[in-house]
């Protein structure tokens, strides 16, 4: 009886906080005890929530669209293109776009319309030279998760997010598991100079 009362009182908690049934469940940590420990235990965990905030804080991770569009117009893909800048550092890690509507309109057109923002952002990266099997899935929310609880127009609504969320497996770099050296190698790498010159140059210039 505990067991049931519990489950549903997790259902409305995260209804109200306005995710999907499961959503964070499936998230590796409150619901998978085995997977959390085994990402916790290798660094994983740790290491993949470091990137996605220096993510968060060097990047803007959120791009708007028009009213009922998916079309990516000239301020989304400058965000992008920083986007792309920042990925490309990183081969070893996998992202995820989420795709987001306002409220006006049906709750099955504004979850296709999601899609489509999220599908049309990881398109943009592609043609950036992301490799598209590191954009490790699309995820619409729909009109779920508003910024701005509102029934009308909101432009801050109609955005896609793309996040961390991990590591790419069959990685060389992270076969044995040395998440802290990835994380470590750019960090070094952004304090260096942009010189502008080349490796000949910079040679010719010590000598």
């Amino acid at each position: 009886m505990f067991s049931k009362i519990a489950a549903l009182g997790l259902t409305l908690t995260l209804a109200a906080c306005g995710y999907e049934a499961g959503h964070e469940v499936d998230m590796g940590s409150f619901g998978n005890a085995t997977m959390n420990n085994t990402l916790v235990q290798t660094g994983e965990r740790d290491y993949a929530i470091s990137l996605a905030k220096r993510f968060a804080e060097e990047v803007p991770t959120t791009i708007n669209f028009d009213f009922d569009k998916a079309v990516i117009d000239a301020e989304a893909a400058a965000i992008l293109d920083r986007q792309a800048d920042w990925i490309r550092q990183f081969p070893e890690v996998r992202f995820r776009v989420y795709g987001h509507t306002d409220a006006v309109g049906s709750t099955a057109y504004n979850k296709a319309l999601g899609l489509r923002r999220a599908r049309a952002v990881v398109s943009y990266l592609a043609s950036r030279g992301i490799d598209r099997s590191r954009l490790e899935a699309v995820v619409s929310y729909g009109e779920t998760q508003p910024l701005i609880p509102t029934p009308g127009r909101e432009r801050r609504n109609r955005r896609t997010v793309t996040e961390v969320t991990g590591f790419v497996k069959s990685h060389p770099t992270v076969l044995d598991g040395k998440y802290a050296q990835i994380v470590y190698r750019e960090y070094v790498n952004s304090a260096v100079p942009k010189t502008g010159l080349s490796d000949r140059q910079k040679i010719s210039a010590t000598q």
